[in-house]
């Protein structure tokens, strides 16, 4: 087994894309509307820059087929350095861009172009580099080693943060210092490329490339295995807006419907990066110990019990509370079943379109639903005319149906990954 330096490194590359995913959100939510939309309407610029954020998941349902294609074609490895190396040149780019003040109109649309290609290259990072550790790394210990790369989407999600609330306390943000945190992407690209060559490659898919390739992954995971396909996308979409409603959309209701300083939301979401990264592999070893369905099912049950009393602890507007309260919500709750997630979709599908299962139900559900997320909350706050309880029900809805989509799982703890859940395909070659 190459499970630990595999692990390393996909957990290291997916921290690095991470951070560029995280960083627009976090500057969709305070910055983007005053740099790339019309002064004169600071509602309709921060629907603005929720639809640029949304915009982003649109290319990942697109950059899951092509690059989950290739991913069971030509290998996990290569297709996750171009996946690195396109998201973070894209996101220097955001950071070198002209404002809506300096060449007007054509600011947002140059936006939305590189948030388009962010989205095209983040369409099968994490699928891929969860494909590769699961493949590598000990059956008795899945559910912990698949649970990493999770905690590596937390570490940039925290390093994000980090670097994004370091960057707002100068006084030239507003001018300058914004860009500053998507320029640093370039440094992680370099650390992320040097890790990734040096990776070794799935003897999983290895073995299966002398079997003979699918020619059409996406295609023949549909047709073989459905029930799989489905339960991954009805658990996915759900889990998608919980997470980005929560980690994204709470930072902008914080600041302007709530009324505390924008330090509050972003020290809410260092915590709860923080406490997600301690969280999400205590959770991979419980789902070892007891299954996957359990723990996650008891998980989501938590959060949409506790939708409604997180939004009264944010609506006090005490910092001692809020802070608290968002990171139970996402450091404890999403976390826990983001972990669990991880080893059940890769236990779900079989190796020859693992890559291209995953990343099907991940990047279609979150162009659907994860992208438009923190738009649509923000439109329903505004109709309620403030009110949070509309937002706390949508997460009680999404939380039921994610709940339900895993009621029907099989149990895949102790699956051979090795083994075919089908039949063995008939048809098989090894051309592109």
């Amino acid at each position: 087994m190459t499970g630990r330096p595999v692990t390393k490194a996909a957990v290291i590359g997916t921290a690095i894309e991470f951070y560029d995913h995280a960083l627009f959100g976090l500057a969709a939510a305070i910055v983007v509307n005053g740099q790339f939309f019309p002064a004169d309407s600071p509602a309709a610029g921060t629907l603005g820059a929720f639809a640029a954020f949304a915009v982003g998941f649109l290319a990942r349902p697109l950059g899951g087929v092509v690059f989950g294609h290739f991913g069971d074609r030509i290998g996990r490895k290569p297709t996750l350095v171009v996946t690195l190396l396109l998201m973070g040149l894209a996101t220097a780019g955001i950071g070198l861009l002209p404002t809506y003040d300096q060449i007007g109109v054509a600011s947002p649309v140059l936006l939305v172009l590189l948030r388009l290609a962010q989205g095209f290259g983040a369409g099968a990072e994490y699928a891929g580099a969860l494909v590769l550790v699961a493949e590598t790394s000990d059956p008795r210990r899945r559910g912990l080693w698949a649970s990493l790369p999770g905690a590596g989407v937390q570490v940039g999600i925290l390093t994000a943060t980090l670097v994004f609330t370091a960057a707002a306390a100068l006084p030239s943000f507003e001018t300058w210092g914004w860009r500053l945190p998507f320029l640093l992407s370039l440094v992680g690209v370099g650390v992320g490329l040097f890790v990734r060559f040096r990776t070794p490659e799935s003897e999983l898919f290895e073995r299966e490339r002398a079997r003979g390739l699918s020619r059409f992954p996406a295609l023949e995971v549909a047709r073989r295995q459905p029930r799989s396909l489905l339960i991954a996308v009805a658990a996915n979409a759900p889990f998608g807006a919980l997470a980005y409603i929560i980690n994204v959309f709470l930072l902008s209701y914080v600041t302007k419907t709530v009324g505390l300083p924008a330090t509050v939301g972003l020290v809410a979401n260092v915590l709860s990066s923080a406490v997600a990264i301690a969280v999400s592999p205590l959770f991979g070893l419980l789902a070892d110990r007891v299954g996957r369905r359990p723990v996650f099912l008891g998980t989501a049950f938590f959060l949409a019990v506790y939708a409604f009393p997180m939004f009264w602890l944010v609506d006090t507007g005490r910092p001692e509370l809020v802070i608290p309260a968002v990171t139970l919500g996402y450091g404890v709750c999403v976390a826990g079943m983001f972990a669990v997630l991880a080893s059940l979709l890769t236990e779900l599908f079989d190796t020859r379109y693992r890559y291209s299962g995953i990343a099907i139900a991940r990047e279609w559900t979150a162009a659907l639903t994860s992208g438009p997320a923190p738009l649509v909350a923000a439109a329903l706050v505004a109709g309620a005319g403030g009110a949070s309880w509309p937002i706390a029900l949508l997460l009680v809805v999404c939380a039921a149906i994610t709940f339900t989509a895993v009621l029907f799982a099989p149990e895949t703890r102790r699956r051979d990954l090795s083994e075919t859940a089908g039949k063995p395909p008939v048809r098989t070659s090894a051309a592109i």
